[in-house]
């Protein structure tokens, strides 16, 4: 059994309309993925299904908060997600792709649509490009102590030990000036 089968519309028995779909997205849904970005979060995702003759029009909303590892003391905390997008599916003869991003070509035998791929994607293109405690609404602060060794290690601090102790053989060399 696929471990992401519950991630699954079945539109073939819909009607004509919108009809609601809500999922829970938890830390098993993100182990499924071997390289993902977030590997734990709680979030919930409504998806609006809009059926019509040709095409499937999904408003997705995500919500929830994912822990995200701050790029600066390296500690834990949990980034609040609140994604909003639109996806068009079209049914197509054949399996065609589609140029827009916004367009997934589906084959017209197919009876159920996988959004697992989709949800995915939305939340690993939500995190933020540099993740600190202290940003993006986060209440959190970063880790004082380990920002203090940090720095205590950071190769300014080395390089001002170096400085201050110089080497006796450069100082004699310098007295010939």
């Amino acid at each position: 059994m696929k471990p992401l089968k519950q991630y699954s519309i079945p539109f073939t028995g819909l009607k004509i309309g919108k009809h609601q779909f809500d999922f829970e997205i938890d830390n098993g849904f993100f182990d499924a993925f071997e390289y993902s970005l977030v590997k734990k979060g709680e979030l919930k995702a409504a998806i609006e299904l809009d059926k019509q003759e040709t095409m499937l029009i999904l408003q997705i909303h995500i919500a929830g908060t994912i822990e995200l590892e701050c790029d600066k003391c390296l500690s834990n905390f949990n980034a609040p997600v609140d994604i909003k997008e639109r996806q068009i599916v079209k049914f197509a003869e054949d399996d065609l792709q589609s140029d827009d991003l916004e367009i997934i070509m589906l084959n017209k035998k197919e009876s159920e649509l996988d959004i697992s791929e989709i949800l995915y994607e939305l939340i690993n293109v939500s995190v933020p490009y540099i993740k600190i405690c202290s940003q993006n609404g986060v209440n959190a602060q970063c880790d004082e102590e380990m920002i203090a060794r940090l720095e205590s290690l950071s190769g300014d601090a080395q390089h001002e030990q170096e400085n201050n102790t110089s080497d006796p053989r450069w100082e004699a060399l310098k007295k010939l000036k």
